[in-house]
């Protein structure tokens, strides 16, 4: 048994004893046991109890609903909280469409290159919507976007301008993750990928190395294979294999389907490929997550060290689930946080750490800069 103290110690996460005593005055803990001199003591039950009423509340909760979901019966509980959960999934999901719309109006401002200015500028003048207190995206008329919109297409757009302007400040960042990072941002265009996109501390120069002694850059489908580049690719004296060599696979949902009925039929001819190609050799993944997690494994389990690992698959459970397992393992990779990736964006990756091998290839910026830090 210990004390509140060491009850709220134990939990942290900003927990005091006063919220505590607060949440056993509206019943959201049962009252404590109490010791002789009527201190109250708790149980590894309580802590327990206390450790899921913050999970709840750090994914916003309000305490009525934690209260409802604690007090369901155990077999409703995981029901009564994916419902819970669904609902607060829909304000965050609301929230985040409003902040999309509000980063496009600001993006389409700020991503302005210089010969766009002069229109720009007059149309800003206008702008009250520039004013702290009503930095509402409905602000920007049909009729202001149209004054903004009046230069745009007599000149190419200036991709490189508007990324300086946008992007984050990623000066400490070596010189070849930037080109990477670019690159992706312009492939999907979404400048907030860019802080979600993880390269271990050895991923590019293991990416130099192998690219340069000519490794097989392995891919989970062939729409990967079709998108890498095979002029760069033969400079370089790469062959190009693929695990699941099946054009009419075009889908994440249709490369999960073929290896879970591979799977039912006691046919793990894919797995014995993948084990054959773990060694030595990059791959680049970029719809199956169970092609990831299955390479994860065999890295853990059978010692193989693939030569680089680009680990964009895509999905909302599986694909996050075996990223992380990436992540935590000692090889070169480079991958993204979360549901965001896709083939796309697996072989554009790979695409620009060829191209940037091919065009500077004394570029050590990697190595003096050391590691990335998280954005």
């Amino acid at each position: 048994m210990i004390t509140i103290k060491e009850l709220t110690q134990t939990v942290g996460c900003g927990i005091t004893p006063r919220m505590v005593r607060h949440y056993h005055q509206i019943g959201l803990l049962p009252q404590p046991a109490r010791s002789s001199s009527n201190y109250r003591l708790y149980s590894n039950t309580d802590v327990q109890s206390l450790q899921r009423i913050v999970a709840l509340k750090q994914q916003g909760f309000q305490l009525s609903h934690i209260k409802q979901v604690l007090a369901a019966p155990a077999a409703a509980q995981q029901e009564q909280l994916n419902e819970q959960l669904q609902k607060q999934y829909q304000v965050v999901l609301q929230q985040l469409v409003k902040l999309r719309q509000t980063a496009s109006a600001l993006e389409g401002i700020i991503g302005r290159d210089r010969t766009c200015q002069s229109t720009s500028a007059n149309a800003l003048t206008h702008l009250q919507w520039l004013n702290a207190e009503t930095q509402t995206v409905e602000s920007l008329t049909e009729s202001l976007w149209q004054q903004l919109d009046a230069a745009t297409f007599n000149h190419p757009e200036n991709f490189q301008e508007a990324l300086e302007r946008l992007l984050p400040d990623l000066s400490q960042r070596p010189e070849i993750e930037v080109d990477v990072l670019s690159h992706l941002v312009l492939a999907c265009g979404d400048v907030s990928l860019a802080a979600f996109v993880r390269f271990s501390p050895d991923a590019i120069k293991a990416a130099r190395e192998n690219l340069l002694k000519g490794c097989t850059v392995v891919s989970d489908v062939s729409a990967i294979a079709t998108a890498l580049d095979d002029t760069r690719l033969t400079h370089l004296s790469c062959q190009k294999a693929t695990l699941l060599d099946n054009p009419h696979i075009n889908t994440v949902a249709d490369a999960e389907r073929t290896l879970w009925q591979n799977d039912r039929r006691r046919d793990d001819s894919w797995q014995h490929r993948l084990r054959d190609l773990a060694d030595g050799n990059i791959w680049v993944i970029g719809y199956s997550p169970s092609v990831l997690m299955k390479l994860c494994e065999i890295v853990e389990t059978q010692g193989c060290r693939p030569a680089l690992v680009v680990g964009f698959p895509i999905g909302f459970s599986h694909a996050p689930a075996a990223k992380r397992r990436l992540m935590q393992l000692k090889i070169p990779y480079l991958t993204t946080e979360g549901t965001s990736g896709g083939g796309l964006l697996a072989a554009v990756a790979l695409n620009r750490l060829a191209a940037s091998l091919i065009e500077k290839p004394d570029c050590h910026c990697y190595l003096q800069n050391g590691s990335s830090e998280l954005l």
